[in-house]
Formats: C-alpha cells, sequence, structure tokens
C-alpha cells in the first residue's frame, strides 16, 4: 500500500462558555489543523493536532501548516501500514516539528487498523478497559467558582481534578483556592495543582508548604527543569512535569535523574501515537503515573489519546483529557468521543472509530499527490 494523496484543514474551534484561562493564554478559539492521508486502494486515514496558541509551547497552528507543506511531498509513495517507518521518513524530510509529525502518524496508524480491522487500541498492546478514566482541568478562576466547580464535578464521577493556578496574581489566592476546593471534595477525587509554568520557585515552596495536609499533586510549576530540579527536594507534594516534556530524550532525562513523579504528556507534542507507545512502557517499566492527553482539538485527537489511554496499566493511568467538554458539537456525532460520568467510552469501529463528516472542515488549504 502507498500514500496517493495527503489533504490539508484548518478548522476553527470555539471555546463553549469561553474564555478557557491558563497561566499563559486566555483562549477564545483555538485552530485545529487536520490531516486526511488516502491510499492507493482508497482507504484513508485521519489525523488532528491543535497546539493552545503561540505562547503555551514552541507549537503554534501556523507552523503546523508550514512543517506539513514542507513534508507532504516527500511522504507521497511511503506505506501508510508502517508507522516507524513512515516516522523515519519524516525525520529524513524535516528536523523537530514532532507536533506536526503527528498527525501523519496519527493517521497512518487510523490506516492501518482500517486495513487489518483492528481498533488502534489493540494495535498499540491491547485495551485494558472499554471505560477510559478522564479529569477536568478548570481553568483559573476565582477560588469560590472553582470550588463550586469541583464539587460539582465530583459529582459527575470524575475521579480526578486539575486546577490551574498562577498567572501572575498573589500565590495566597492559589492557596485559598487549594484550601476550599479540599472542603469540597475531601477524598472522593484525586487532585492536581497546575502551575502552566508560571510559578516561581519560592511560590511554588510556598504553595506546598501551606497545604501539607491537603494532598495533591504538583503539575509543572516553574519555567524550567532547572528551577524544578533546585526546588524539588524541599516541596512536600508529588512533582510532575508536562510542558517541559518536548521528546522521549527529555523524559529519559527525567526519569534517569530523578527530576519528578510523574508525567502529564500530550501526544502531538511528542510525535503522535507510536511516539507515546514508547512513552508508556518508559513509564511502566519505572512504575511512573502518567497522563494520556493532548493540548486541544476535536474527535479525532479525543480518539487518538483514548486509544492510547486505554492501553496503559491502570495503576499508573492518571486519566485521558479531551476538550470535549469545553467545545461544541462533533465531528462525527455517531461516533462521537465524549465524557460520560467522568469517563470516556472507548471507541468501537477499526482504527480510530471516528469518521469526521468532512463537510464540515471546508475545501483543503493544502493538497498533495
Amino acid at each position: 500500500m502507498k500514500i496517493r494523496e495527503i489533504h490539508v484543514y484548518s478548522y476553527k474551534l470555539p471555546v463553549k462558555n469561553g474564555p478557557y484561562r491558563i497561566a499563559s493564554s486566555t483562549v477564545y478559539a483555538l485552530e485545529t489543523t487536520l490531516v486526511k492521508i488516502v491510499a492507493d486502494n482508497d482507504l484513508f486515514g485521519w489525523g488532528e493536532t491543535c497546539p493552545i496558541g503561540p505562547t503555551y509551547q514552541p507549537q503554534h497552528s501556523k507552523g503546523a501548516l508550514a512543517a506539513l507543506e514542507e513534508m507532504a511531498p516527500g511522504l507521497i509513495g511511503a506505506d501508510p501500514l508502517q508507522p516507524l517507518a513512515l516516522r523515519r521518513r519524516m525525520d529524513s524530510l524535516l528536523n523537530g516539528h514532532r507536533y506536526a509529525k503527528a498527525p501523519l502518524d496519527i493517521a497512518a496508524y487510523d490506516i492501518l487498523g482500517k486495513q487489518v480491522n483492528m481498533r488502534v487500541a489493540d494495535l498499540l498492546g491491547g485495551a485494558v478497559t472499554e471505560r477510559v478514566p478522564s479529569y477536568y482541568a478548570c481553568g483559573l478562576g476565582e477560588p469560590d467558582e472553582v470550588a463550586r466547580i469541583a464539587e460539582e464535578r465530583a459529582n459527575e464521577g470524575y475521579p480526578r481534578m486539575q486546577f490551574k493556578v498562577g498567572g501572575g496574581r498573589p500565590i495566597e489566592v492559589d492557596i485559598e483556592m487549594v484550601r476550599k476546593v479540599w472542603e469540597r471534595v475531601g477524598t472522593r477525587v484525586r487532585l492536581a495543582v497546575d502551575g502552566n509554568r508560571s510559578l516561581t520557585t519560592r511560590d511554588t515552596l510556598r504553595l506546598s508548604r501551606e497545604c501539607l495536609d491537603i494532598p495533591f499533586i504538583i503539575e509543572q510549576p516553574c519555567n524550567t527543569i532547572e528551577e524544578i530540579k533546585a526546588i524539588r527536594s524541599q516541596l512536600h507534594h508529588g512533582l510532575y512535569l508536562d510542558e517541559n516534556c518536548e521528546d522521549l530524550n527529555t523524559v529519559l532525562r527525567a526519569v534517569g535523574d530523578g527530576i519528578c513523579d510523574g508525567f502529564a504528556m500530550k501526544g502531538t507534542r511528542i510525535g503522535g501515537l507510536h511516539a507515546m507507545a514508547t512513552f508508556r512502557d518508559i513509564c511502566e517499566t519505572r512504575s511512573i503515573p502518567h497522563t494520556c492527553d493532548d493540548a486541544w482539538g476535536g474527535d479525532i485527537i479525543a480518539a487518538a489519546s483514548t486509544h492510547i489511554g486505554a492501553t496503559v496499566h491502570p495503576r499508573l493511568l492518571e486519566g485521558v483529557w479531551i476538550a470535549q467538554p469545553f467545545v461544541e458539537g462533533h465531528y462525527d456525532p455517531e461516533n462521537a468521543v465524549k465524557v460520560v460520568d467522568g469517563h470516556i467510552s472507548l471507541p468501537t469501529g477499526p482504527g480510530l472509530g471516528v469518521v469526521p463528516d468532512e463537510s464540515l472542515f471546508g475545501k483543503p488549504v493544502a493538497s498533495f499527490s
């Protein structure tokens, strides 16, 4: 089988009841990039990448389009049934830009699953659950409002909650928010406090020291690994890395040096499903808990995240975050990927199990054959 065509689409995803606020961004809508690969036997697969604007990480939607235009002509004629060979071919065409290579990798797995009539989760080693635990990520907000939302989501059945902190506001407000959330939900859900790189080392230490009685993990509090490494031994809470882990080499460094206790990992950040499976296995070898997420996006990236999440050992999976609660509508209403009672049902069809309505996306912004 050979790749005959590659089509690239750009689609706007408005934020429902927005904006959504994190330390580095205020998000009203996002441009998601979709990729359709068509094989010479007319099978097709879909992939997606959707960075949270240009400041969350060194990735942005216009960069994805430029990188795809650079690579796509050289991928015509490649075999989509060989994801590893396809990744090596992409690397030979463009250095880095894993977030732009990810949708091609995901689309290849979608085609492979359709060719052999298997779900992506089974191609990646086998699903250990059909009902994948999710978690809710609450944006920056006032302590009372965040605590109210936390209680509502706990009542809905979410097993884990993440709360945004930082963004330049006084650390006293964040400490108040953590305490009010704890008063509302207690041990009913696991708690994660996410700084999105915005806290100083001083404020990170204050947050941990002044909330000694509350069990939570601190996710990516500071901007750099060096800052985190400097205070690691002084923290009283577990520490997870997120934005700093740009590739598998950084994951290996973090694991080898004992810099963190877990990871919040985005599939497109490290290159797609092939890289995520490697990451999963590294974590299982060292009994390191982690999430299987992505930055944003619709049903395609949600399906990909859910498939890899379904293969993670249950004691290590911190949950799969998808943007569905924050965006309107679905690409494929019949096979919509959504959170119900804090969990996501694993799609049942071959490949990703999602076949989007192509008419939603309009004409491709670029096509290659």
